[in-house]
């Protein structure tokens, strides 16, 4: 089993998501009657293929006495620092056990995106899920998401990403240079280099060899792994996600119960 880690800290600055919400840091937002949180660790906890579960948070012991948590086996809480990839970086495993990073306001995450992502990111050093824009559109047209754009396709994250142990180091210390950027899509691109970005804007390649390309700059072999599923790239990001994912979340729960006759 893999270990993965839940990035659940806040981000410098005021959230819209919290305004009047009651609730000091965006993990504790209660979605669909559940903290953020919550959702994420149930789903990391019904996956077989995940191990221990680690939160982190810049106020961990907070996010521990959440209502919701107490339940779960093998969870387990730390103090991060203010930076992404610096906290990461404190927090891999020693060697190279490969390590399943997520985010808290990845709510709509199941065992079977894990299963997919996981099958996916074998025999690399580093890979991250991505959607491409078709797969969003095709079930959610109305969802606003940060794209990137290559030859055959237009792709956004899904907060999923496989660590193999320590040497990623060097590619967490670059992201910590330019992780201020992350939206904006053509600055995270050429942050890589001339050649990735000019590649990117005459579609010379796909995100898949764009990613494999870059991969060596760190000495590491680097793949994106597609998700089928458009809800894997649907994080709690705005307010407008909100009503979004609470429809699904309704939508999922009707399913489970079956047709009403």
């Amino acid at each position: 089993m893999i270990p993965a880690i839940v990035l659940a800290g806040s981000r410098p600055g005021p959230d819209p998501l919290l305004t009047g919400s009651g609730v000091s840091t965006k993990a504790l937002l209660p979605i669909a009657g559940d903290a953020m949180l919550v959702h994420v660790v149930r789903a990391l906890r019904a996956s077989p293929l995940v191990g221990p579960i680690t939160i982190l948070a810049q106020n961990s012991a907070e996010l521990a006495a959440a209502p919701g948590l107490a339940g779960f086996a093998d969870l387990h809480f730390a103090d991060s620092g203010q930076g992404i990839s610096s906290s990461l970086a404190a927090a891999l495993p020693a060697g190279e056990e490969p390590l399943l990073v997520t985010t808290a306001d990845n709510v709509l995450l199941t065992p079977t995106m894990i299963a997919e992502f996981l099958r996916g990111a074998t025999q690399s050093d580093v890979a991250v899920a991505m959607v491409e824009r078709d797969v969003l559109f095709a079930r959610y047209p109305e969802s606003k998401r940060t794209w990137l754009k290559f030859r055959g396709g237009w792709w956004s994250g899904a907060n999923m990403f496989y660590l193999r142990g320590r040497r990623v180091l060097p590619l967490l210390d670059f992201w910590g240079r330019i992780e201020r950027d992350r939206k904006k899509g053509l600055k995270i691109v050429a942050a890589f280099g001339p050649w990735l970005l000019i590649g990117a804007l005459l579609r010379l390649f796909t995100i898949q060899q764009g990613v494999a390309r870059a991969g060596p700059r760190f000495g590491l072999k680097a793949k994106v792994v597609p998700m089928s599923e458009a809800e894997a790239c649907i994080d709690a990001d705005k307010p407008s996600d909100i009503g979004l994912i609470e429809r699904i979340f309704a939508a999922r729960n009707q399913a489970a119960i079956g047709p009403i006759l």
